[in-house]
């Protein structure tokens, strides 16, 4: 007894918390606790004849591995035991709430039964001062549990008990003590929430009587997200926030759109009655995928901007470009408050447990390059996906626990109870202002109707659809209650649904007088001055020479390591090289025209941002952008060191992911016109873990939702024998996306043509995605280089001529595109033909076909004009150019046979084809047709 004696003098209180600290850090804990403590939990695992009775108050068991026998007084011992239960409540007691509004339940074992603590009903009203720990003193048992039952196992449970970090432990749980996790609204906040919730349940009724059968993605049976969204602007307003960015599937947004954004019934209605678009070149999208922003006054008269961003019917795709909106917008305009941006995703169940972008997007969330101060992540959770139920669309117990990631807390509530959704959402708030890390909402309602209001949700879930038929509304539900707490009388929701429906009625009427829709781009303030690029705007070059005295500078600039620092020997010699290229061999390589390209941009005051995998150093360790002093591995970054008044340069190596970083660059350069925002592939074929954001955003957008972007991907490509993922960028699956003035493609073979070319998109008055295709080998090929001349006083070449060609002597005219060039042109000095002209494409999209029209005119003695690429027949750039060039049927083509894999693993293989095809480029007699 004595080696324990210290607990007869200790409070309930002062062990209760250090026995939480001892089950998340147990070595942080004083030895004589952690041995009384390892003790105790061994004792919880004896059965009653392996724990004796002392007869004095106490009970005896052996410490586990010694045999140590331990005497705990029965009064700490039921201390312990209420402890205990306290600590399960609290990690446990999510699993059993009154949060399913039209579902029992699943069971789950063990029960939080106080016999499962060691407790019995005789312990009922004995007084225990582990009451202290929920702040309501020593208190009865009974009372503890009805205070642990209304926290955690009524309307909201919450998931917690996994956080790391003990102050935040520490302040959920005094933010869940106070009002024993239940709102005390007063009367006008009431009545607030009952006029929020009749205005997103009469919305849903006037659509479904005035568009019959129209697909509109209803958000009956989660309408709670309409009050809760609104109490959330309201407060983050009065916490500092100025700009809301939020991202959300189709299930509610037409209603979100309205009665959160603002956006005019009118126009809703519109987009209902099918009507062509005011603009002539727009394709457009179906209502539900459109994005808006608005400018809403809250209700004590302070401004908020909201935006809530395009996205396709891919259901998760929209997360990381609403991660990059509001980092943008972070850098740009709140560098020194960024929590000032708040991000909003509303979710699906099935979607964010189905989708594996969300774990990508949910990686980013503490991130250096990614990080946006923390995400509200809100799930309307019907219960089903289309017609999948819960337990065939995910293995995890909830749908939410990807959250868990990042040990997030999250809420589950109750979606009927619009009380406990407010609450929840202001809960969430403050978490993430105090924290700055993501919070998850799970909003647990029911689909009223099919995934469509046209289909038969009774074919798939029969006993479900038949409750959910006999289930009130959120608005019926909140009216009820507030009639029993004698806030309102019985006619008064009847008079807020007519109210609101006769202006929805005006709005139709005004609606139905117009013969067109008009359709608003997203974040109109940020693009203030560009206009929308025509092709033929495409095809003119934008002014991007740039002042050689200047040039110089920064060329000094970033080729002068700091004196005070020590590198290792092989970035001191690259530096040196760089330096010697420019000032000394007026050869500049790829790397070097790269990093100018972006320092010109800097001292015009432009940002620029670049991430991927390992794009710091480069994949090819050609580019450098950070370097390590050796010994601390501070980073230097010598491009933020040009001038006092530049533009920032911002670059982060990512996370292992495509879909999830393209989305979110994609998304940052959608909210920053004026920042050259790249993204580097490690191979060039990597890029289609993305495909999903290169068909719904890059490629298609600004037809969609006339959103540009300017959003540079860097794409390695080039056949080198190193198999067949590391070999092609795939370029046939962009051109395949190309049409009239959507982006442009590039593989292009020159330093001064990358110079110009990354200089274009910021220096023209519009923005188009720009793909590409990035050399390998050609990094360090000594024909590569560009003088410095080039870059200050050149411009970009969309085809670049054979200046070495005879335009007499030619009998072949040979038309190729990027790193093959270099190939053939070897292939030509070996054989010592001079009737051979090696032309390159530098552009593929706009196709210039003006230019290759006169340069086909010029060797007009050329009786064989010929395609000659690397890749197999069935990809690389051939069928585009039968697309968009009527000269290219008549060309002759030299390239691999058709193939399933773009290039052979074995390297003797390779080589034998790649020779195969050079050697038919210069003997037609080898063609293989």
């Amino acid at each position: 007894m004595d080696q324990f004696s210290f607990l007869n003098a200790a409070h309930t209180a002062y062990f209760a918390e250090l026995y939480d600290q001892y089950l998340q850090y147990p070595d942080s804990v004083e030895p004589s606790w952690r041995a009384f403590f390892q003790g105790f939990d061994f004792g919880k695992t004896l059965s009653e004849d392996e724990i004796s009775s002392n007869g004095d108050g106490s009970h005896t068991f052996k410490e586990p591995g010694n045999g140590t026998e331990v005497n705990i007084p029965d009064s700490v011992l039921k201390e312990f035991q209420v402890v205990q239960l306290i600590d399960g409540y609290r990690t446990r007691g999510h699993l059993f709430t009154k949060t399913n509004p039209v579902r029992e339940r699943r069971k789950y074992e063990p029960t939080l039964a106080i016999e499962n603590f060691g407790l019995s009903k005789e312990d009922l009203d004995t007084t225990f001062n582990a009451g202290e720990i929920l702040g309501i003193g020593s208190s009865s048992l009974k009372d503890i549990i009805d205070h642990l039952e209304s926290i955690y196992c009524d309307a909201i449970g919450i998931e917690y008990m996994y956080i790391r970090k003990p102050e935040e432990i520490q302040w959920i749980q005094s933010r869940l003590n106070i009002n024993e996790n239940h709102p005390q609204f007063d009367e006008n906040r009431k009545k607030h929430i009952l006029k929020k919730l009749n205005e997103a349940v009469s919305f849903e009724s006037f659509l479904h009587t005035k568009y019959v059968g129209q697909k509109r993605f209803s958000l009956e049976g989660g309408e709670t997200l309409i009050p809760g969204l609104d109490a959330l602007i309201e407060e983050a307003a009065e916490r500092g926030i100025r700009e809301f960015v939020m991202g959300m599937a189709h299930r509610g947004r037409l209603n979100t759109l309205t009665n959160i954004f603002g956006k005019s019934a009118k126009d809703i209605f519109s987009e209902f009655d099918g009507k062509d678009y005011e603009q002539e070149v727009f394709d457009g999208d179906v209502k539900y995928h459109l994005g808006w922003t608005s400018c809403r006054k809250t209700d004590s008269g302070k401004e908020i901007n909201l935006n809530i961003a395009p996205n396709p019917s891919h259901l998760e795709t929209v997360g990381p470009v609403v991660q990059g909106i509001a980092r943008s917008k972070q850098d740009n305009h709140y560098l020194d408050n960024p929590e000032h941006v708040l991000p909003i995703v509303v979710h699906g169940d099935a979607a964010i447990a189905g989708q594996g972008v969300v774990y990508e997007t949910v990686q980013m969330a503490q991130l250096e390059g990614y990080k946006t101060q923390g995400t509200i992540h809100i799930v309307v959770n019907n219960q089903i996906g289309f017609t999948t139920n819960y337990l065939d669309g995910r293995s995890s117990t909830y749908c939410t626990d990807v959250g868990k990631v990042t040990l997030s807390p999250i809420l589950h509530v109750n979606a009927d109870d619009a009380e406990a959704v407010v609450h929840a959402m202001l809960f969430a708030l403050d978490f993430r202002m105090k924290f700055k890390r993501d919070v998850f909402i799970d909003l647990l309602g029911y689909r009223k109707y099919g995934h469509n209001e046209g289909d038969e949700p009774r074919f798939t879930q029969p006993k479900l659809y038949k409750a959910i038929s006999k289930h009130d509304n959120t608005r019926d539900i909140y009216a009820k209650r507030l009639i029993e707490e004698g806030l309102i009388e019985k006619d008064y929701v009847e008079k807020l649904e007519k109210e609101y429906k006769d202006k929805l009625e005006e709005n139709l009427e005004s609606s139905r007088k117009e013969e067109t829709t008009i359709i608003t781009p997203i974040m109109q303030d940020e693009w203030d001055g560009y206009t929308y690029g025509t092709e033929s705007d495409m095809m003119e070059n934008a002014d991007t020479s740039f002042d050689l005295e200047e040039l110089t500078r920064i060329a000094e600039t970033i080729t002068t390591l700091p004196e005070d620092k020590k590198f290792m020997r092989k970035i001191k010699k690259l530096t040196d090289t760089r330096k010697k290229m420019y000032f000394d061999k007026n050869k500049l390589d790829w790397g070097l025209a790269e990093l100018l390209a972006y320092g010109t941009l800097l001292a015009e005051g432009h940002n620029v941002r670049m991430t991927g995998q390992d794009c710091e150093r480069g994949t090819f360790s050609h580019r450098h952008a950070v370097l390590k002093v050796e010994e601390s591995e501070e980073e230097v970054v010598l491009l933020n060191k040009i001038k006092e008044d530049q533009g920032q340069f911002y670059i982060y190596n990512s996370l292992l992911s495509e879909y999830g970083v393209v989305g979110f660059d994609y998304g940052y350069a959608m909210a920053s016109p004026d920042t050259l925002t790249l993204w580097e592939a490690q191979f060039g074929d990597f890029s289609n873990g993305a495909q999903i954001m290169i068909d719904q955003y890059i490629s298609a957008a600004e037809d969609k939702w006339k959103l540009q972007n300017g959003l540079v991907m860097l794409l390695p490509h080039g056949y080198e024998g190193q198999g067949a993922e590391h070999s092609s960028a795939r370029m046939e699956r962009y051109l395949q996306l190309c049409a009239k003035d959507n982006m442009y493609v590039a593989d292009i073979t020159t330093p001064a043509n990358l110079f110009h070319l990354l200089r274009r998109q910021i220096k023209a008055c519009y923005r188009k995605p720009l793909i590409i295709f990035t050399p390998k080998s050609l990094l360090r090929h000594p024909k590569v280089v560009s003088t410095k001349e080039e870059l200050a006083t050149g411009s970009f070449q969309t085809v670049i001529d054979d200046s070495e060609a005879s335009v007499e002597k030619t009998k072949s005219l040979v038309f190729c595109t990027g790193k093959f060039y270099y190939d053939l042109e070897k292939k030509r000095e070996e054989l010592e033909r001079d009737d051979v002209a090696l032309v390159r494409i530098e552009q593929l999209f706009p196709l210039p076909t003006g230019r290759i029209s006169e340069i086909i005119k010029k060797y007009e003695n050329a009786d064989d004009v010929v395609w000659a690429q690397e890749e197999p027949r069935n990809m690389g750039a051939y069928s585009h150019l039968l697309l968009h060039l009527d000269e290219a049927r008549n060309f002759r083509i030299c390239s691999r046979k058709f193939y399933g894999s773009p290039a052979a693993g074995s390297a003797v293989r390779f080589k034998r084809r790649h020779e195969r095809v050079m050697e038919s480029v210069f003997d037609k007699s080898l063609t293989d047709n």
